[in-house]
């Protein structure tokens, strides 16, 4: 037969859509056309595809092939597509049966021997392969990652010729190696920190609710080492945001271990950090820091040594939980579902207080964050220098991290069993329907509100602050305390209004 269908996938965003590989032998001069909207990477495939199959012992048709990677309108880059053309003039070419290709799909670089190389992306390929209905072929070293995806049907090869022969004679594949069982590594323990027990409540809160977090105090009050440890308060990952988190480091080329397949991710992207490094881009566009962070914490330490421009990017993936990226050439979409935790220093100096810096340079430091991205994160608190002697104290009531998480997992159970989310990602109509307030303090909180000149939208966050409150203590209902508590972690607003004053 002249012509050879092979289905593969390509890679756009966080998808990997169905590319079928279309090869055509025809009589003629001998040549080798590539179509499909390929980039550079992918055109050069036809001389490693044709010195892979000369060295592995195949015949190279010596006519005018056609190759056709459809969609015609869906970019092709990188040379995922090496495996599935040189299968395509095999089986075109007689060499390989065509019902022996009936149920697969093939990704794979090739090296000039015939060795098959790695490429990047392989558990979406997994994924939509096994929505698909057909089992995958791939390098060996991806298979390993890709195995962990549930129910797919998955192989690896490190050879053209161990692929041929299992299509031609039904010779077994290599075995793919099991992920090796790491030891977790231990996680650093609540108990650690140093007195700081408004700050300790606070993050345990944000644990519970997955509320964002922001810390302000001077330099050397514990604020990183608290970020540090929230990771250890905080619910595993469940089967599917394990996979999903596992998708989106895939395609960064950073595949995760089994000792952190179910553990929250937690990012600390430098205060140099550009715009496109926190939400993603290139030409082909990658995932992010806050995609990196999805289903994890996203921590920002020195957050106005940030360029203005730089946070204000993270407003609209704090709120919607997803990142638009558009190119000329591209566009994608990742999700970044990301809880923020943030430090800062309230003076340039370290301390407003040190007598170092005026109420003008301090309030032109804090200015560096934007009103509305400050108005994206619930919780702000104070965290001050410890009193003396405190450090050299032994502390044997201090609670450790599993003590802490053992009450936010109890939190984290009643939300999913009454609302199937965390109080945070609550729509306002959720909040109307899981969150009833009294007459009495729904008038209280307005009338506090509106004498802080908070926006609606901190409206709405506290009343979700206070149900982690309430969640936090099993009980039903939202009271009176529970909203005070909340208001009472507004640090950074009442440091401004006192600069003002």
């Amino acid at each position: 037969m002249s012509l050879a269908i092979i289905f593969s996938r390509a890679r756009h965003g966080l998808a990997a859509p169905l590319v079928t590989v279309e090869v055509h032998l025809a009589n003629g001069l001998p040549a080798f056309h590539l179509v499909g909207l390929p980039e550079a990477s992918v055109k050069e495939s036809r001389d490693r595809v044709r010195s892979a199959l000369m060295n592995s012992g195949f015949a190279f048709p010596d006519k005018k092939i056609t190759v056709n990677l459809a969609p015609a309108d869906l970019p092709k880059e990188g040379g995922r597509f090496d495996l599935p053309i040189a299968l395509g003039i095999i089986v075109a070419s007689g060499q390989l049966s065509e019902k022996s290709i009936e149920g697969y799909e093939f990704v794979g670089e090739l090296a000039l021997s015939g060795e098959i190389r790695p490429i990047v992306g392989e558990i979406p390929v997994a994924m939509a392969s096994r929505d698909d209905g057909r089992a995958t072929i791939m390098p060996m070293s991806n298979a390993e990652q890709a195995q962990q995806v549930p129910k797919a049907h998955i192989y690896g090869a490190s050879h053209l010729l161990q692929i041929h022969s299992f299509l031609q004679s039904g010779q077994a594949l290599p075995a793919i190696p099991a992920l090796p069982k790491e030891t977790l590594p231990q996680l650093p323990d609540l108990a650690d920190v140093k007195g700081q027990s408004t700050a300790k409540r606070a993050l345990e809160i944000a644990a519970a609710g997955e509320h964002n977090l922001m810390m302000l105090g001077p330099a050397g009050t514990g604020k990183s080492m608290l970020a540090q440890r929230l990771p250890g308060i905080l619910p595993n990952l469940t089967e599917e945001e394990a996979l999903q988190t596992a998708a989106l480091y895939s395609i960064a080329g950073m595949p995760r271990s089994m000792a952190d397949w179910q553990r929250r991710p937690f990012r600390q992207p430098h205060h140099t950090s550009s715009a496109v490094a926190l939400v993603g881009g290139g030409p082909v566009p990658r995932p992010g820091e806050i995609s990196l962070a999805h289903h994890g914490v996203l921590f920002l330490d020195e957050l106005p040594e940030f360029p203005r421009k730089v946070l204000d990017v993270l407003r609209e993936p704090l709120e919607t939980g997803w990142i638009h990226i558009s190119r000329a050439a591209r566009q994608a979409e990742f999700p970044a579902q990301f809880q923020f935790i943030a430090a800062l220093n309230p003076s340039p100096t370290g301390h407003h207080d040190d007598g170092r810096a005026s109420p003008e340079q301090v309030m032109r430091y804090l200015n560096r964050i934007s009103g509305p991205f400050l108005d994206r994160i619930e919780l702000q608190i104070d965290v001050p220098l410890l009193p003396k002697g405190l450090l050299s104290q032994q502390d044997a009531s201090a609670e450790s991290s599993e003590q802490v998480r053992a009450r936010v997992l109890a939190a984290r159970t009643l939300q999913m069993d009454r609302q199937g989310k965390a109080n945070a990602r609550l729509s306002a109509a959720e909040i109307n329907q899981h969150c009833p307030l009294t007459p009495q303090d729904a008038a209280f909180l307005e009338d506090t509100i509106h004498h802080l000149k908070l926006s609606a939208r901190s409206y709405h966050k506290l009343i979700k602050v206070a149900r982690t409150i309430a969640d936090l203590q099993q009980q039903p209902r939202i009271q009176k305390a529970h909203l005070m508590e909340a208001l009472s972690y507004r640090a950074l607003e009442r440091l401004l209004s006192y600069l003002k004053n």
